[in-house]
């Protein structure tokens, strides 16, 4: 992939205080994009930026809580007052709980949705006007294998990263008239959040045996399929899904 591919493109990233988030920015900083870097977390937002300054690259925090409209908003309307517009989003953020239907309560359930499907759908209704002002623009979904093949646990969060598949179906659609690519990676197992935080290294070790590729892969392996899909060289892929997982789930014909 060419190295300068993203040169002074804006992305906006959410969830990028650390993990995949983290890892998205400092891949697209070092391929020329300046980064719009949102998080709930802002010392940790704030560290990302120092990486994203190191590529000489511009880099702004936007403290947010993903699932409140208001603050999205107000993320957005910063971006353009300081950036000039997003010509990428990376919906990233979120989080996992691994929980039985029982152990599910409305708070938990609302929670996964609103940072995963709310925050989503109201981050690219608020960035698509400037992009179809532009006609041009690239939203990536980040979904997760639990979304296309589920699993035994967590099953709110299994539907709120299947909603994110329907969301990158539909808009790709809707948005094609004005060239706006909208696609999603769904990761396997990536050695950060959730697995690193909810597994201890025995475990996390066996999950990995069970994988083809007999690992799960670093943060950054996730970052240069959202960069290609952000890059021009993607410019005819929309409402696709790719799905690094080594293996783990293979779907499709």
């Amino acid at each position: 992939m060419n190295e300068n591919a993203l040169t002074d493109r804006v992305a906006l990233i959410t969830g990028a205080g650390d993990g995949m988030g983290r890892a998205h920015a400092l891949l697209m900083a070092e391929r020329g994009a300046h980064i719009v870097i949102v998080d709930i977390n802002k010392a940790g937002a704030e560290e990302t930026a120092v990486g994203v300054r190191r590529f000489g690259r511009r880099a702004i925090v936007c403290e947010a809580d993903v699932a409140d409209v208001a603050a999205v908003e107000n993320v957005v309307a910063t971006a353009g007052q300081e950036m000039g517009g997003v010509d990428i989003l990376v919906n990233n953020a979120g989080y996992g709980q691994r929980a039985l239907v029982s152990e599910i309560d409305e708070t938990a359930f609302d929670r996964m949705f609103g940072v995963h499907v709310k925050g989503s759908f109201f981050f690219t209704r608020a960035v698509v006007g400037g992009m179809k002002e532009r006609r041009r623009g690239k939203i990536i979904n980040i979904s997760s294998i639990w979304g296309m093949a589920g699993a035994p646990v967590a099953s709110h969060y299994c539907a709120a990263k299947a909603a994110l598949l329907g969301f990158t179906k539909a808009w790709a659609k809707e948005f094609a008239p004005w060239n706006i690519h909208v696609n999603a990676v769904a990761p396997g197992g990536v050695r950060s959040g959730g697995p690193t935080k909810l597994d201890n290294p025995e475990i996390l070790r066996a999950k990995e045996e069970k994988v083809p590729l007999k690992r799960y892969c670093d943060p950054r392996e996730i970052a240069y399929a959202v960069a290609f899909l952000a890059s021009p060289e993607a410019d005819f892929i929309t409402g696709q899904v790719i799905s690094p997982n080594g293996g783990e789930t293979i779907v499709g014909i």
